[in-house]
């Protein structure tokens, strides 16, 4: 720990240092700068609170061993000891809980997410998968109290998705949705099925964190724009107007079509909203082949044999394979109760962190 303690001694000076700025009249009649030191702030009020609460205990555990060693009392001693176990036992705690706070973060975790999710292999019944996933994790972000838009979607006659895209904003929504990108594969008895027999499909789950103008400036040469008519229901005027839009990023090839507002100033929007999402994830890549292998990685094949997840519907199970979990809590699951396998998730990739920086394989920080 003593690096750590190192840079938590830092800390507590920085966090010193914020809470005077904060106090600071000029500061807080700068509503950009109070907001950026507010946020600095609040993501170190943990670790800070945890920290000081170390100091103490180790300065109780130092005055109940000066106890031991000169009382000659022995209800004295004795209850020393029982003080001294608990403080030892609470002190393991804490640090434990420190260095999993000062694990290095995913500089995304804060962000917005663009979520893309795909009927893959299957036919109709992937699709009308990917249509319960789609109300899954909307009936999850109602719960973190996030805000949930469908900004582009293309539906089946079955009533599923062969794809649709949505915008989910509210408080740390990566931190907590990045985990699910992938295959996810179901088993069940479609309602076609007039035999009973058990089929197997797969929905492909895409997630980007959202970026905005300041974050990655596309140079407006670089983008080539297609307008023409919507196709589907929207009655006369979605048919007589060009409101439906394609973006294409020409030197990257990527494409994204929006066709779901109502006029064509909002399809642009959304379009660039997704494109610019698109874009920083091809050059956060080294190449070309990278970027294809991630790509791969995150939205699947559709391949059945890829899955990051299967959903057991005559067992009422579903099993993460990353981690080998499995919970026969499939209905509460589908209803937006997702929070128990999120957590699982997150401690696996913390304690995974935690094991590479205690066998020296990457620096703390």
């Amino acid at each position: 720990m003593d690096k750590i303690f190192e840079q938590l001694d830092g800390l507590l000076d920085r966090y010193s240092e914020l809470q005077e700025l904060m106090s600071d009249p000029e500061v807080i009649n700068d509503t950009k700068r109070y907001m950026e030191l507010s946020k600095e702030e609040g993501n170190m009020r943990e670790v800070v609170a945890k920290y000081k609460r170390l100091k103490e205990v180790q300065s109780d555990i130092s005055e109940s061993e000066e106890v031991l060693r000169e009382s000659n009392d022995p209800e004295m001693e004795a209850l020393a000891k029982d003080d001294l176990n608990d403080l030892k036992t609470e002190k393991e705690q804490l640090e434990g809980e420190i260095k999993i706070l000062m694990l290095p973060t995913d500089p995304n975790d804060d962000k917005n997410i663009i979520m893309e999710i795909r009927g893959a292999a299957g036919g109709d019944e992937a699709s009308l998968f990917a249509g319960d996933l789609l109300s899954m994790y909307q009936k999850y972000a109602e719960r973190q109290n996030w805000h949930f838009e469908i900004i582009d979607e293309n539906r089946t006659e079955v009533g599923g998705f062969k794809e649709v895209s949505i915008l989910i904003t509210g408080d740390k929504v990566y931190s907590k949705l990045k985990y699910e990108n992938g295959a996810h594969r179901v088993q069940r008895v479609p309602q076609t099925e007039s035999q009973g027999r058990v089929h197997t499909s797969t929905a492909t789950v895409a997630v980007m964190p959202e970026y905005d103008e300041v974050e990655l400036d596309i140079d407006p040469k670089d983008i080539r724009v297609d307008v023409y008519r919507s196709s589907g229901a929207g009655g006369q005027h979605i048919n007589k107007t060009s409101s439906a839009v394609r973006m294409t990023h020409l030197p990257t090839g990527i494409v994204v079509a929006m066709q779901d507002q109502r006029s064509q100033q909002q399809n642009r929007e959304k379009a660039m909203q997704i494109l610019r999402s698109r874009v920083y994830d091809y050059y956060e890549s080294q190449n070309q082949s990278e970027y294809d292998a991630n790509r791969k990685s995150a939205v699947g094949s559709g391949d059945r044999s890829e899955r990051i997840r299967t959903y057991n519907y005559p067992q009422n199970r579903v099993t993460d394979h990353r981690i080998g979990l499995t919970l026969n809590k499939l209905d509460r699951i589908m209803n937006g109760d997702l929070g128990e396998v999120i957590d699982a998730l997150i401690v696996y990739d913390q304690t995974k962190k935690l094991e590479q920086i205690q066998d020296g394989t990457r620096d703390l920080l």
